[in-house]
């Protein structure tokens, strides 16, 4: 085939190609992937999980450096680190709101949001939503690089990223 044979190709290419080249990236763990956790039902979703790359160079190199685009960084260092710490790891979903991570052990359960500043009111009340609907007593946190003044809102930590990276 020579190299034009792609540009020459009509049509996108199938469902099938594509699930492939996905499945080849997580099994040589370029990419991970996190399944989707509904608090409430207590259940897997089987939709819309996400995925995180190992190395964030590789991505700054498909998709540019983006200024903006620096809160899915900071989520991908949240995550790679709970995995380091032992977590089992998963996007959590109650009613309509996110939360960034359910992070559990056998013992342990930590739900984990993260943000770049939490300096902002509509930020705070963004951040803080999704974790005021759970209603049981495991540890929840908001991570940023700019935590605000207040170190809790209504028993919910908010923390330094790079203080909770060095705490252990």
């Amino acid at each position: 085939m020579d190299i034009y044979a792609y540009e020459r190709r009509k049509g996108a290419p199938s469902a099938h190609t594509i699930q492939a080249y996905v499945d080849a990236l997580l099994e040589s763990y370029f990419f991970y992937e996190i399944k989707r956790f509904d608090i409430k039902g207590k259940e897997y979703l089987r939709t819309l999980g996400k995925f995180y790359i190992v190395d964030i160079g590789l991505r700054n190199y498909l998709l540019g450096f983006r200024n903006r685009d620096s809160g899915h960084a900071l989520e991908n260092v949240v995550y790679f680190e709970l995995m380091r710490r032992g977590y089992d790891v998963a996007i959590g979903k109650v009613d309509n709101a996110e939360v960034d991570f359910i992070a559990t052990k056998a013992d342990d359960k930590l739900y984990v949001q993260v943000t770049e500043s939490m300096a902002s009111e509509t930020v705070r009340n963004r951040e803080l939503a999704p974790l005021q609907k759970i209603p049981d007593n495991y540890e929840k946190i908001v991570l940023s690089l700019n935590p605000g003044l207040d170190a809790s809102y209504e028993g919910i930590k908010s923390m330094g990223l790079i203080d909770w990276l060095l705490a252990r």
